[in-house]
């Protein structure tokens, strides 16, 4: 089985795309710059991190354009970071280019790093979103593909204590793209109460 890890530099998906070669399946990592304010931290963490535990280079699709319509507390410094962070249809985006790319490769899956419905903020985090939009690409691409989400059962605590065991560090997430996380971000926000 071949698939792509959809990959952003954060502790999610970069647990994902180790998990994944753990597993041996061939993956073909890529990351989205969809106009988002971390955009340049996101990338250099995740290209050290992957470089560091012998991952494939990621591939990059430049969609810079989606944030700049769309504006959101991710892609947009002067709207507020937590309660403008919704960004419509960010993760369907992501799964379609994502089963586009997986489509080319020649891949059966598309892999994206969402974590147990219960600690979901927005509609398209939840399993009924996951199925429903397994079954449009598989119609849109005329073939079957999965999406596999491999940390759907986890919490953030859980995720951090396997990157713990895995040796990964140097992660980035903060939603405001500053060299010292905000503290504010929906991405920030999960790790309070948390050790880091």
């Amino acid at each position: 089985m071949s698939i792509v890890t959809l990959v952003s530099g954060g502790l999610d998906s970069t647990v994902m795309a180790v998990l994944t070669r753990e597993e041996g399946l061939t993956q073909f990592p890529l990351f989205i710059d969809y106009g988002q304010l971390g955009r340049d931290k996101e990338l250099r963490a995740c290209q050290m991190n992957f470089k560091q535990h012998g991952l494939p280079e990621p591939k990059l699709a430049s969609l810079n354009g989606y944030g700049g319509l769309l504006s959101s507390g991710l892609t947009d410094s002067s709207k507020h970071i937590l309660t403008d962070a919704f960004l419509p249809c960010r993760n369907l985006m992501f799964l379609t280019v994502g089963a586009a790319y997986a489509f080319q490769c020649g891949a059966t899956a598309v892999g994206i790093g969402l974590l147990d419905e219960a600690f979901s903020l927005f509609p398209d985090q939840t399993k009924g979103f996951l199925s429903d939009a397994e079954a449009l690409l598989s119609r849109a691409l005329g073939k079957s593909i999965k999406v596999i989400t491999p940390l759907i059962t986890f919490s953030k605590a859980d995720v951090l204590k396997i990157a713990k065991a895995k040796g990964i560090t140097g992660t980035y997430s903060c939603h405001a793209g500053t060299d010292i996380p905000c503290g504010a971000c929906v991405a920030c926000r999960e790790y309070i109460g948390l050790e880091v």
